[in-house]
């Protein structure tokens, strides 16, 4: 394998993604030599999404999720999560 450039310094992230767009990483980095990176904590991203439910059905979740000490919200989640579980 050829030498290595070396990655410059950047003044600013948008200067860094205009390099990366004109570059080929390969010359750059040696990729047989990447790890597989975890990161455990990180949130998953979420969507924002409109749901219309029986105006008693989202009544009896707002109850059982008050009797959990959750938001309704999360329970809703909770329970959505759990059944998509079962059923794969």
């Amino acid at each position: 394998m050829s030498k290595l450039k070396k990655i410059p310094k950047f003044k600013s992230e948008s200067a860094e993604k205009k390099f990366w767009q004109e570059h080929d990483s390969v010359d750059y980095i040696d990729w047989s030599k990447a790890k597989r990176a975890q990161f455990p904590n990180l949130k998953p991203s979420t969507k924002t999404i409109s749901l219309r439910l029986p105006e008693n059905l989202l009544n009896e979740l707002k109850v059982l999720a008050n009797k959990e000490d959750v938001p309704y919200q999360t329970l809703i989640k909770i329970l959505l999560s759990r059944y998509v579980k079962v059923m794969r």
